[in-house]
């Protein structure tokens, strides 16, 4: 496989990152419609300082979203994933694992002692993944979301930063 990079996101790479997000959109792991063709990837709650993007052979082939997740200064040591995508042309290339590590790296640089994340219940392949990786789950919310006429659990799960990832 051609060299992955990994680097943090500009504003130069919305129109690539939404492509991504409309490539990519399912039911296995979107709790919100389809997005719109067009729509900006960045708003005033999604910057570019949040997105670490993997990019191959200087193309953009995935992004990871890494947020405190709340505002509290109690919760400040948290790092939460909200949001992981891989294009589909490059899948199946370790791309969302090489975005999982740095992102682990990431918060650990910006002091988070700890990183969690949700990811429905029937997503197997992300729960592989996130497992793996030194996640466990931490709580399930049943039924949280009525997908396509099926109630899927909202599965939580969390890792401490203070061993590397696998």
């Amino acid at each position: 496989m051609s060299d992955v990079i990994v680097r943090s996101a500009s504003y130069a790479d919305e129109a690539d990152l939404a492509g991504i997000d409309v490539r990519t959109w399912s039911s296995l792991h979107a709790v919100q419609p389809p997005p719109d063709p067009g729509k900006p990837f960045y708003d005033e709650r999604h910057t570019p300082e949040e997105i670490l993007i993997a990019q191959v052979d200087g193309r953009v082939a995935g992004y990871v979203r890494i947020v405190p997740p709340t505002p509290l200064p109690c919760n400040a040591h948290v790092r939460q994933i909200q949001g992981l995508a891989v294009d589909t042309w490059c899948r199946g290339r370790g791309i969302a694992r090489r975005l999982m590590d740095a992102a682990l790296h990431e918060a650990g640089r910006q002091g988070a002692t700890r990183m969690t994340l949700r990811v429905l219940g029937h997503n197997a392949p992300a729960r592989r993944l996130y497992e793996s990786m030194g996640f466990a789950v931490e709580g399930v919310l049943p039924g949280e979301f009525l997908l396509e006429g099926a109630y899927v659990d909202d599965v939580l799960m969390g890792r401490p930063l203070g061993f590397a990832a696998a």
